[in-house]
């Protein structure tokens, strides 16, 4: 059993110090040699557990997804408005983004590897969802018709990435987060496509 739990935990340190090499420099930059360093790991510790750079990127989209779904559960209670949830989903997913190595790296290894699965396709049916049921009981104007709006939440999303790497890649801070500058964007979006008067927040 404590052989069991230590190799578990080694596990996650590799796959925890991969993602970070992998948002970092991509999958062609990363290399087993540095993240075996990243982790303080043996190399041959490392190909024990994952014996290809290939399996412990997929080892990290995995875990990358669990941590998507398990954000999707948690908002799955709830009665709010459904405008209401959206805004909620789209700030959650902005917030793994920001904060979270491994969705971060399950994002840029998706794009970076052929024939990988999308993320949206984990979280957008559920965004469809909302704006169907939005568009239904009123709360969208007319013209915001939801197949449109599908697509911009999936530009919202991921322009907080994109806005994200370009401030990692420049070296400088941004003046405000990820969270913090979608919330004021979708604040305007709402403006835009909200059937009822929005009051502006503090």
């Amino acid at each position: 059993m404590v052989k069991q739990e230590r190799a578990a935990r080694t596990r996650e340190g590799l796959v925890h110090a991969a993602a970070s090499q992998f948002d970092l420099d991509g999958y062609a930059g990363a290399s087993l040699v540095r993240i075996s360093k990243a982790a303080g790991i043996s190399l041959g510790a490392v190909t024990f557990h994952f014996p290809s750079k290939a399996e412990l990127a997929e080892a990290v989209e995995s875990q990358g997804r669990a941590q998507v779904r398990a954000t999707l559960s948690r908002m799955a209670v709830g009665g709010a408005p459904a405008l209401e949830q959206l805004g909620e989903l789209t700030l959650e997913l902005a917030r793994l983004i920001e904060q979270e190595d491994t969705v971060r790296a399950m994002v840029r290894l998706e794009r970076e590897r052929p024939g990988r699965a999308h993320w949206s396709e984990i979280w957008l049916p559920t965004a469809d969802e909302l704006l169907r049921r939005a568009y239904d009981s009123g709360e969208l104007r007319a013209s915001a018709q939801p197949e449109a709006m599908s697509t911009l939440v999936v530009h919202l999303i991921a322009g907080a990435e994109i806005t994200l790497r370009r401030h990692r890649a420049a070296g400088t801070a941004p003046s405000e987060g990820a969270v913090d500058l979608l919330a004021r964007i979708w604040q305007l979006v709402l403006t835009g496509i909200s059937a009822r008067r929005i009051t502006p927040g503090p």
